[in-house]
């Protein structure tokens, strides 16, 4: 069973989400916060797998609840779900360790989706995040820092910009998790990123997915 808490300032938001979230026999809502400070506050106390996170709210935002749960719980997946795709808060909020980005205009079944995805350690960017994070990547790279990565890096680079978890490329490849691990963390150093989720905006920014 995947426990989800709600942070949205928004109660019907909430209520609307939590209704169709409980329909789900894998997904459990064990919480709902109208704020960051109270969110952190419940995250801290509840440990759930997935936050389903909005950005703009009073006493303290998205991007502030983002940063202060990351620090505390580490494993926790937050998937933003906003309104607002600007630079201010998009990046922002993925350098404070949002492991997914997703639009309100989503449908319900996307969303649910997108839990299972985090669930299993496949982030989500809408399209639109995706586009705006290209942009971050380009004007970050001013040659193709990917030329430096090992023919085994490679193809595990291409594996995570096809969304596969570590368990998945492990079993790929024939290697074992560990070493999946430690050629991640390779990739995050040659290509001067911050998390998995901007290797996978890379892979697919540079064509390096079949």
């Amino acid at each position: 069973m995947i426990t989800v808490l709600l942070i949205d300032d928004h109660e019907m938001v909430r209520m609307g989400l939590s209704a169709y979230l409980s329909t789900q026999p894998d997904i459990k809502v064990v919480g709902q916060a109208s704020n960051g400070l109270e969110g952190v506050k419940m995250a801290s106390e509840l440990k759930p797998d997935i936050i389903l996170m909005d950005l703009v709210m009073e006493k303290m935002d998205g991007i502030e609840a983002t940063s202060a749960i990351m620090k505390e719980l580490p494993s926790t997946k937050v998937i933003v779900l906003t309104s607002f795709i600007d630079d201010e808060k998009v990046y922002p909020v993925i350098e404070a360790g949002a492991f997914s980005y997703l639009l309100k205009t989503s449908m319900a079944v996307e969303i649910a989706d997108a839990i299972r995805s985090a669930s299993d350690g496949k982030p989500v960017v809408e399209a639109k995040v995706t586009n705006k994070m290209m942009d971050l990547v380009r004007g970050k790279k001013q040659k193709q820092l990917h030329d430096a990565l090992t023919p085994r890096e490679r193809e595990v680079l291409e594996l995570i910009g096809e969304g596969k978890s570590n368990q998945e490329i492990a079993k790929t490849l024939f290697i074992g998790v560990k070493t999946v691990k430690t050629h991640v963390s390779h990739i995050l150093q040659k290509l001067e990123l911050e998390d998995r989720t901007q290797i996978a905006v890379y892979a697919h920014r540079y064509g390096l997915v079949k």
